[in-house]
């Protein structure tokens, strides 16, 4: 009995391990943390329109803000966003945009958030916005500071309370 309680808790130990890995390997290709998006090499977004025919900045606005990059047909998309609707809820001190992606109408965009009743600004993103931000995967996002400094980031899933460990 012991003998396979430890093979268990060394084969969850080499999953979690093997996880983690992929998931360093797979942002490696997105933007340094540190890195301030004002003096980079990334434009300033501030004119980025959104699904309600309005304008919104994916810079920080004097708030800790979350960008989310998603796509409507990317099925992990699916699954997460109520993590970040369910984040941004909870938390009114945090900035949240999600920004879509690699979409092919409008209508694609909207039908995503009917569907998972989302309330926070969707804004409507382009390759420009894709090249600046080192979009490789969706779902992706940045966590940004008050002073517009990249201080988080990950790609794929991410549970509600890890997006707000990253948002701290």
């Amino acid at each position: 009995m012991l003998a396979t309680l430890r093979s268990l808790a060394m084969q969850v130990l080499l999953f979690f391990i093997v996880f983690q890995a992929i998931s360093l390997l797979r942002e490696t290709s997105m933007l340094s943390t540190d890195v301030e998006l004002t003096t980079s090499e990334n434009q300033d977004f501030t004119q980025v329109p959104t699904l309600m025919d309005e304008t919104i900045s994916l810079h920080s606005q004097g708030k800790t803000t979350v960008l989310y990059f998603f796509a409507p047909w990317c099925q992990i998309c699916h699954l997460s966003i109520g993590n970040l609707q369910k984040l941004y809820e909870k938390n009114e001190h945090l900035n949240i945009v999600a920004v879509a992606m690699d979409y092919t109408s409008v209508n694609e965009v909207m039908e995503f958030t009917k569907q998972h009743q989302l309330t926070f600004p969707i804004a409507l993103g382009n390759e420009e916005i894709k090249h600046a931000y080192s979009i490789s995967g969706y779902p992706s996002y940045y966590v940004i500071s008050e002073e517009n400094t990249i201080i988080g980031k990950s790609m794929g899933y991410s549970s509600e309370i890890g997006l707000y460990l990253r948002s701290l």
